[in-house]
C-alpha cells in the first residue's frame, strides 16, 4: 500500500511539473483593468510592468541602467543588470553593490517593491553602484556558447556550477568594470548558498568581499518544512523520470505565467487568495508583509526557471542534512569525484566577514538550520534575527516593510566595512 501511495503521490507530481515545465506557445491574451493602489503611487495600473523586463521596470521608475553579458568557463553566457547609480546623479569612488539573486528567481526579484522599499534602489540611493546577477539557465541567462536551451545538455548543472563559475565570473566582471578591490555582497537564500559553497571551491575569492549579507541563508535544510521538502525522499525518482522524459528545466518564465498573475493574482481577484497561500507554503506564513499590489508583477517574473538538478540538490540536502555537493548516485559520484558519497564543501574556508539575517517563520531556512550554519562560519559578524514574530523566506525581498526590518541593518553592516 505504501509503494502504490508513493508511486501515484509522484506520478501526479511528475505529471505536474512536466506541464509547468513546457514553455506555452499559445498567445495569451488579456485587457487591463482599473489601477488602483499603484495609479495612487504614479502607476498607471494594477498589472503595470508585468511583460516588462527587469531593465525596462528599472527604467521606467527613472533609475538609470545598462546590460553586461559575462560567459563563463563552461560557456554559459550571463547577463547582468546595473544601477550605477540613484536619482541624484552620479559620484566618485562609489562602492559595489552585488547582489545575487534566489532558487527560481532573477535580477527583477531586487526591484519587486516601489524604490524606499526595494534592496537595489535603496543602495542605489545610498551611494553603491548596484549589480544584479543572473545565474545561468535563468529568464535572462539562457544562451551559451555551444549548447542550445532546447536540448537536455544544456541543463545539466546544479548549483554546484553556479558557484563554481558564475558567482566568480560575475564578481570579476564587476570588479573588472568599476575598478574596485572588493564587493559588498548580498545573498537571498541560493545566493547563500552559492557564495558559501564558492568560498569553500575558491578561497581567494574572500579578499574580494569586504563583506556578505546573508538574507534566508541556507547551507543545511534538516529542519526545512513544507511541501517541496515533502517530496525529498523521492527526489532521485523524480530526477530519473524527469530525465527521461527529456524534461532539463522547471518553472521557466513564460507568457502563461504572465496571464495567471494578471487573471488570477490580482488584489481584485475572487481568485487572488490562492495567490497567498501557495506562497505561504513555499516560504512559510507572514500574512501581514504579503505585498498585494505588486503580486501580479511578482508572479508574472517569479518563477525565472531553473535546472532539474539544481532543485534536485536541495532535495538532496534536505535527505543528507549536509552542506555537500550534487549527489550523482554512487556510480556516478566515483566517475566525479573519485568517492561513493559526495563530498561535503568546507564552511572554515569562508573567512570574509558574514553578516546573517534570518526569520521565525521562515520554512526554508529554519532557525535551527541556521544556527548550525553559524556556528560553522569562521568570521562571523552579525547574526540578525528579524524583531518580527512572523517572516517568512519570501519577505527577504518582497515584503512591504522590508527596508524598516531587514534593509537597514543591511546597510548599517555595510557601512561598518
Amino acid at each position: 500500500m505504501r509503494g502504490t501511495e508513493m508511486g501515484l503521490k509522484t506520478s501526479v507530481f511528475l505529471l505536474a511539473l512536466w506541464a509547468v515545465s513546457v514553455p506555452t506557445q499559445e498567445s495569451w491574451a488579456w485587457s487591463h483593468k482599473r489601477g488602483s493602489a499603484h495609479a495612487r503611487r504614479g502607476l498607471p495600473n494594477d498589472h503595470w510592468g508585468i511583460n516588462m523586463t527587469t531593465p525596462e521596470l528599472i527604467d521606467a521608475f527613472g533609475y538609470p541602467v545598462e546590460i553586461h553579458h559575462v560567459t563563463t568557463e563552461d560557456g554559459y553566457i550571463l547577463e547582468m543588470h546595473r544601477i550605477p547609480h540613484g536619482k541624484a546623479g552620479p559620484s566618485e569612488n562609489r562602492p559595489v553593490a552585488y547582489l545575487e539573486h534566489c532558487l527560481l528567481c532573477s535580477s527583477s526579484d531586487y526591484i519587486m517593491n516601489y524604490p524606499e522599499e526595494a534592496l537595489a534602489y535603496i543602495l542605489a540611493d545610498a551611494g553603491y553602484d548596484v549589480w544584479l546577477s543572473n545565474m545561468r539557465g535563468n529568464t535572462y541567462s539562457r544562451n551559451h556558447t555551444t549548447l542550445d536551451p532546447e536540448k537536455l545538455d544544456f541543463w545539466k548543472y546544479s548549483w554546484d556550477e553556479m558557484a563554481l563559475y558564475d558567482v566568480p565570473a560575475s564578481i570579476d566582471h564587476v570588479l573588472k568594470e568599476t575598478g574596485a578591490d572588493g564587493v559588498y555582497y548580498v545573498g537571498w537564500s541560493m545566493g547563500t548558498t552559492v557564495f558559501f559553497a564558492m568560498m569553500s571551491e575558491k578561497p581567494e575569492y574572500n579578499d574580494k568581499i569586504k563583506v556578505m549579507a546573508g538574507m534566508a541563508p541556507v547551507a543545511y535544510l534538516g529542519n526545512a518544512i513544507g511541501p517541496i521538502m515533502e517530496l525529498a525522499p523521492y527526489v532521485m525518482e523524480v530526477e530519473v523520470v524527469l530525465q527521461l522524459l527529456g524534461v532539463g528545466e522547471l518553472f521557466p518564465s513564460n507568457e502563461l505565467m504572465d496571464y495567471l498573475a494578471e487573471e488570477y493574482c490580482d488584489v481584485n481577484s475572487t481568485y487572488s487568495q490562492i495567490c497567498y497561500n501557495f506562497l505561504f507554503l513555499l516560504g512559510g506564513p507572514d500574512a501581514d508583509e504579503l505585498h498585494k499590489d505588486f503580486l501580479p508583477l511578482i508572479i508574472s517574473h517569479t518563477p525565472a526557471g531553473a535546472s532539474v538538478n539544481t532543485i534536485a540538490h536541495y532535495g538532496q540536502m534536505k535527505n543528507s542534512n549536509n552542506f555537500c555537493k550534487f549527489d550523482y548516485g554512487e556510480l556516478g559520484n566515483i566517475m566525479h569525484y573519485g568517492r561513493r558519497e559526495p563530498p561535503l564543501y568546507n564552511l572554515t574556508k569562508v573567512t570574509a566577514p558574514v553578516g546573517l539575517f534570518w526569520g521565525n517563520t521562515d520554512w526554508l531556512a529554519d532557525p535551527a538550520d541556521v544556527a548550525r550554519l553559524a556556528a560553522d562560519l569562521p568570521n562571523l559578524v552579525l547574526d540578525y534575527n528579524v524583531p518580527k514574530e512572523e517572516f517568512n523566506h519570501l519577505d527577504f525581498g518582497w515584503a512591504i516593510h522590508a527596508n524598516e526590518y531587514v534593509y537597514t541593518k543591511i546597510l548599517e553592516l555595510f557601512s561598518a566595512y
